[in-house]
């Protein structure tokens, strides 16, 4: 069990693409970042650097990461090495350290999905097809699609103040197609309404 949970000393960008370069999944570069490479350059500092892989990959990741990385799984509070051979069923948050006494170096997002369809976990209605969730830079580098991460960001229980100013950030860069799904999906969400639906509606 570790308490450091401050403890960061994230790797590049480019250092997170080398390393899972070579494992034979699906993932994507997420969270603050993912939208700095849709946007082309670096808007904010970030305290950390996220990937989503597949749930269903969890074990082929494992595989590869072990040999190199020590493993924790991040829930309730609560951070606990993750075992070989341990299917995180409810888990969706990994941190990933060189080894127990090192800084956290990148963050894994577990993600759902149903045979070729992306499903979002907080409202499992919400899905996309595989091939439309991930985008990526000029340099080949693969990052979730900014309408979708923006999803996960307005649709947290509490939006951060950095969240808000990435959507203010982004928003003016969307296509009207991804501002139709971003706040079509957090309609579904949030049916009594959200900020961020208003926001999109007056500013078509």
């Amino acid at each position: 069990m570790r308490k450091d949970i401050n403890n960061w000393v994230p790797i590049t960008v480019p250092e997170v693409c080398a390393v899972f370069s070579e494992i034979p999944v699906i993932w994507c570069i997420a969270g603050g970042w993912a939208l700095d490479l849709y946007v082309g350059k670096q808007s904010r500092k970030h305290g950390d650097v996220d990937v989503i892989i597949l749930r269903e990959e969890q074990l082929t990741a494992f595989q590869y990461l072990s040999k190199d990385w020590t493993l924790y799984k991040a829930e309730n509070g609560k951070l606990a090495l993750w075992e070989k051979g341990e299917f995180l069923s409810s888990t969706n948050d990994i941190w990933v350290s060189k080894n127990s006494n090192s800084p956290w170096a990148f963050q894994i997002m577990l993600i759902d999905s149903n045979h070729d369809s992306w499903i979002y976990g907080r409202e499992k209605s919400i899905n996309r097809p595989m091939t439309d969730i991930i985008a990526k830079t000029k340099e080949g580098i693969p990052y979730l699609r900014p309408e979708i991460q923006l999803l996960y960001k307005g649709g947290s229980s509490e939006i951060r103040e950095k969240d808000q100013n990435d959507f203010l950030t982004v928003f003016p860069l969307l296509t009207p197609q991804e501002r139709e799904w971003l706040k079509a999906s957090m309609q579904i969400q949030f049916p009594e309404g959200h900020v961020w639906v208003d926001y999109i509606e007056n500013n078509k």
